[in-house]
């Protein structure tokens, strides 16, 4: 594939487009398994950092024939979005060869993008929220994961937070997958109330708390992937990691230039997430029991 512009400068170290390509090629398992068969928002950067982002939805007109795509339709806005597809790492080439940094999934796949098969856990620390906070919170999202009998899978976000995958059985709507994340959310607020909470509105949250972002698991909302660079000025990487790294790595740890080698020493830390799959069930009768107990869903989203 012909790279355009391979000098164009991306970021301030001085890394450019054919180093971005050349990142992607050297995590090439990983991105691909991360974004596997997933409808994908592409976060562009034409004229490098220092330009305008782009959330590109749709592929453009002019896409090479063995571009994949997957079809979505917005029945409230009456419209529809032909989204990247990735199933090798060509098309992930050919999206940073069209300015892509950021890599964006769904949490469902092309079989049937109305069935997610992943919940995500969003750990967003709020502005005055210590990154030691991030940490004791991720250690109770593991204590409940693991009582529930869940398998999950962490990573940096790349920027301050932690998020946490789990695979679970695509047998549910968006809807539940939400009402289940939650439900979750709430647990590890009761465990945490220090430091945890689940207030919707930003405007009534504690600045110093951190927010467990269950509203990533809606529809149409996204979030980086799995070895995808970030579009910050130091090209950090959203980034697996295992459970006994939690108290010492940070997100700057992890950057175009250093995943690579770690890449190549470990492999994919997430390798085996599609054979740990989660039933959300229990969670739904904790959904069902928050309700009954007078809980209200402020954040609730119209799908």
């Amino acid at each position: 594939m012909r790279i355009s512009n391979p000098d164009r400068v991306y970021f301030p170290s001085g890394a450019t487009k054919l180093d971005l390509v050349n990142y992607y090629l050297a995590v090439g398992p990983g991105i691909v398994d991360a974004l596997r068969e997933r409808p994908c928002m592409l976060h562009r950067f034409p004229k490098g950092l220092e330009g305008k982002k782009v959330h590109q939805k749709r592929v453009p007109a002019g896409a090479p024939p063995w571009l994949e795509t997957v079809r979505l339709s917005f029945p409230r806005y009456g419209q529809h979005a032909d989204e990247l597809c990735v199933t090798e790492l060509a098309h992930v080439i050919w999206a940073v060869q069209m300015s892509t940094v950021e890599f964006h999934p769904w949490n469902s796949r092309r079989p049937d993008v109305e069935q997610p098969d992943e919940w995500r856990i969003d750990l967003d620390p709020m502005p005055r929220c210590p990154y030691e906070t991030v940490r004791r919170v991720a250690h109770v999202a593991h204590e409940v994961l693991d009582e529930l009998g869940a398998v999950g899978w962490p990573k940096t976000s790349g920027g301050r937070g932690l998020h946490v995958y789990v695979r679970i059985e695509p047998a549910h709507g968006f809807t539940d997958v939400r009402r289940a994340a939650l439900a979750f959310a709430r647990e590890v607020e009761r465990r945490a109330p220090d430091l945890v909470t689940t207030t919707w509105w930003r405007k009534d949250r504690d600045p110093t708390a951190l927010f467990v972002d269950y509203n990533q698991n809606a529809r149409d909302h996204t979030m980086a992937a799995a070895y995808s660079v970030r579009g910050v000025p130091e090209a950090t990487v959203s980034t697996p990691i295992r459970w006994d790294e939690i108290d010492e790595v940070e997100a700057h740890d992890f950057t175009m230039a250093t995943v690579p080698a770690r890449f190549a020493e470990l492999g994919d830390l997430h390798a085996g997430i599609d054979d740990a799959v989660f039933v959300i069930d229990e969670l739904l009768d904790w959904a069902d029991r928050d309700e009954r107990d007078g809980a209200v869903d402020d954040g609730a989203v119209d799908e």
